[in-house]
């Protein structure tokens, strides 16, 4: 890593180095999407050495929430005078376009993280239900968003516990394809599994599924259904998969 913390064009992930070319798209136009924190500095500055790990450290801690682009003011002047930066470090949160905060200097780690986390999205009255983890909590988050995707995976899997495997398939379809809503789906569409996951009479049942998958699309929709309640950590998920590939393609 370079002076001042710098990725040096790196690709990190919610981390980049940002020109005066670049400005626009990476962070104006970003913070449309995502909060952009703007780190000013410059390879003699020492503070800036000081500072720029510990940005890189906090923003990284938010998972992507918040988003760090750093700026050499001696190589990209134009960025500087837009900030009316007369000293560096210097350091200011873009949000939808607009400065939404700023702090000059290597301040302690403390400030850092209250100035970072005063970005972070708060949680909605939704979110709140959901953290509580019961189904009435999971109903009343979807009567104020129905689409809370978080709350559709945890009613569609109390539904499918409860065997009403077709209500968690209707509801599961609110919501975008993930990995965890492709659990749940096939959870319900193989009926919990029936325990077939610990049974021995997988293989059998997954070699017979295997046979029919050319020609039957029922028989490989099962067969997906049953290695996704397997999940990635079984070996004969990979195995399965494999051998289907081969078979169709």
């Amino acid at each position: 890593m370079g002076a001042g913390g710098t990725v040096s064009a790196m690709a990190r992930a919610g981390i980049a180095d940002v020109t005066d070319a670049s400005f626009e798209q990476d962070v104006l136009a970003r913070s449309e999407q995502v909060p952009v924190v703007v780190d000013l500095w410059a390879p003699w500055c020492g503070p800036c050495r000081t500072l720029g790990p510990v940005l890189e450290r906090v923003v990284g801690e938010t998972e992507g929430k918040v988003e760090l682009a750093k700026v050499n003011v001696d190589e990209n002047p134009s960025v500087a005078a837009s900030f009316g930066v007369q000293s560096i470090p210097a350091v200011f949160a873009v949000r939808d376009r607009q400065i939404a905060g700023q702090f000059i200097g290597a301040v302690p780690e403390a400030q850092v993280r209250a100035f970072v986390e005063g970005l972070l999205p708060q949680p909605s009255p939704a979110d709140k239900l959901v953290a509580l983890g019961t189904e009435e909590a999971f109903q009343a988050a979807l009567d104020l968003q129905p689409d809370h995707p978080e709350a559709v995976v945890g009613l569609a899997q109390i539904l499918v516990e409860r065997g009403e495997s077709e209500d968690a398939l209707r509801l599961l379809a609110r919501v975008a394809e993930t990995a965890e809503t492709r659990r749940v789906a096939a959870l319900a569409r193989t009926a919990g599994a029936g325990g077939l996951a610990d049974s021995a009479s997988v293989e059998a049942k997954l070699d017979a599924l295997l046979e029919r998958v050319g020609d039957d699309e029922a028989a490989r929709q099962e067969l997906v259904d049953l290695l996704e309640v397997l999940g990635p950590d079984d070996a004969r998920t990979g195995r399965y998969r494999r051998a289907m590939a081969s078979r169709l393609f």
